[in-house]
């Protein structure tokens, strides 16, 4: 990864890079770039963590405002033979402390903002590392200006099972945990089977490959090592989820392949409405990090004006990156209410599931709830700082998902829910499926499941206003649930990759956060 964006360039890749807004690392090199401009960026990069004291076997710890160049700092990093640990800017301080205690990072890259943020709420981010390094002015940290013109640093190779990268899960049910992958893991088993030329599903040369996604999340390194190689025609960068602001870009460079966090799909679909919506040549629609509702779906599909354009729906873990898929079209998502959320099949030739008992973890017969295993030869390292924790979730060569999961006779999989948000009764997240079908208002529905009252349901619409006769209508034939209520979008916390932090909405709701799973395998 360290050398992924010179080899592209030396193999003449003409990818076009269009931003939304230009790099924080590099802000007068304007919204277009090209891969030999990204190389060089890399390459001085490079210099830059070297010169702050980054060397062979260290950590460096990335912790800034959203976008794409979070991975061109990873894969410098990488280059210099230190580890990069990617951080969202969105972590509460609190939460990026306790991260940054556990990685003891030899050099954190962070920006004016997120400062003087952690200031305000008594922490130091400058203390958790030897050197800090800030985008811009900021008390106790070096001007990455003062690091501009540094020698670039030469690759350096490690082994494919040494640790690559660190990454964190989303962090939906308390501190995140830090993921260390290897190169075996995260590009040799992801990132070169993605790039294969899948019929219908691969990237091809005359691609406009558009993405909105959280840059600190691991998918997004996986994502870059994909996208990069395979070269398509164009790729679209995209850090905000504004439809006004995100709209003109996409109308300039529409594009055939739009990837994006569930949350961001949400955020856009009123651009699916409008008379020149920018998803008109979208061939492929890909979902991954969290449940995609249908509605969501439906939309996007009758957007495109292909006419046979397929959503690509992967259900997978940090951990573990993808383990099923599916693929759903525009006769596949029509109205109709489901006890379970289909997350498809498992991936051919690389991933094996099964369920068990939660009590005895005995397999479980089709048809029958039980805990989704996995295994997978992507499977991550370890857990930084959390080796128990990690080694409490393999069974035997199989890895605990923590999910709740139904297998089909004909070998798909049916989510039922987490374990830690599951309800006594029916399934959380195909009611959400069914409250979303029947309240069009809605930009989301959330159910949260508590220990020993019915689940509150939590219904997200743009003015944080729904009628009763609405709600009457939505709830009629679904589990015994609770009165409803109803919030805007930003009353909602959520993680950085747009994710309800569960636990914390029904703590806010209810002064309660005691749900009616066990959550053992979080």
């Amino acid at each position: 990864m360290g050398a992924l964006f010179d080899r592209a360039a030396s193999r003449g890749h003409a990818t076009a890079v269009h931003l939304d807004r230009p790099f924080d690392i590099a802000p007068d090199a304007g919204i277009e770039h090209d891969v030999p401009a990204l190389a060089e960026l890399v390459r001085a990069a490079s210099g830059w963590w070297w010169a702050a004291g980054a060397r062979p076997g260290s950590r460096v710890a990335i912790l800034k405002d959203d976008h794409w160049d979070i991975d061109l700092l990873a894969c410098a990093a990488v280059r210099t033979g230190a580890v990069p640990a990617k951080l969202s800017g969105a972590l509460p301080a609190e939460t990026a402390s306790a991260l940054l205690k556990r990685l003891e990072p030899d050099v954190l890259v962070t920006s004016p903002r997120l400062i003087e943020r952690a200031a305000e709420e008594g922490v130091d981010l400058a203390s958790f590392a030897r050197t800090t390094v800030s985008t811009g002015p900021a008390p106790g940290s070096v001007h990455l200006d003062e690091l501009r013109g540094s020698t670039a640093a030469p690759p350096h190779r490690r082994g494919d099972d040494e640790p690559l990268v660190i990454t964190h899960t989303s962090g939906t049910t308390g501190v995140p945990k830090l993921v260390v992958h290897s190169t075996r893991s995260i590009i040799t088993n992801l990132a070169r089977f993605e790039s294969l030329p899948t019929p219908v599903v691969g990237i091809r040369k005359d691609d406009v490959l558009a993405t909105a996604s959280s840059y600190a999340h691991g998918r997004t390194f996986c994502w870059t090592a994909v996208a990069v190689s395979t070269a398509p025609r164009e790729i679209v960068v995209l850090t905000g989820q504004d439809p006004d602001q995100v709209d003109p870009v996409l109308r300039q460079h529409p594009p055939t392949v739009v990837e994006a966090l569930p949350a961001a799909f949400v955020r856009l679909k009123p651009l699916t409405t409008r008379l020149a919506n920018p998803f008109h040549r979208t061939r492929l629609f890909i979902s991954t990090y969290d449940a995609v509702h249908p509605p969501t779906v439906r939309a996007f599909l009758k957007a495109s004006g292909r006419k046979r354009p397929l959503w690509l729906d992967g259900f997978g873990q940090t951990e573990t990156g993808p383990l099923t898929f599916r693929l759903h079209h525009r006769g596949s998502v029509q109205r109709r209410r489901s006890a379970t959320h289909p997350a498809g099949r498992p991936i051919p030739v690389k991933t094996r599931l099964k369920l068990v008992d939660p009590g005895t973890f005995q397999p479980v017969r089709p048809g029958e709830p039980g805990l989704l295993l996995a295994r997978t030869r992507a499977l991550c390292l370890d857990y930084l700082g959390e080796s128990e924790r990690f080694a409490a979730k393999k069974v035997g060569n199989w890895w605990n998902t923590g999910d709740l999961g139904i297998r089909g006779r004909d070998g798909s999989v049916h989510l039922v829910d987490r374990e830690v948000d599951c309800a006594p009764e029916g399934s959380c997240v195909a009611t959400e499926d069914t409250l979303e079908e029947r309240i069009p208002r809605a930009t989301e529905c959330v159910l949260l499941a508590r220990a020993d009252q019915p689940p509150l349901p939590v219904v997200i619409t743009g003015d944080g206003e729904l009628s009763e006769h609405t709600w009457r209508h939505a709830c009629h034939g679904l589990p015994a649930m609770s009165a409803p209520v109803v919030l805007r979008w930003e009353d909602v916390p959520r993680t950085g990759t747009g994710k309800v932090r569960r636990l914390e909405l029904l703590d806010r709701l209810t002064g309660n956060a005691e749900t009616y799973g066990t959550g053992r395998w979080t």
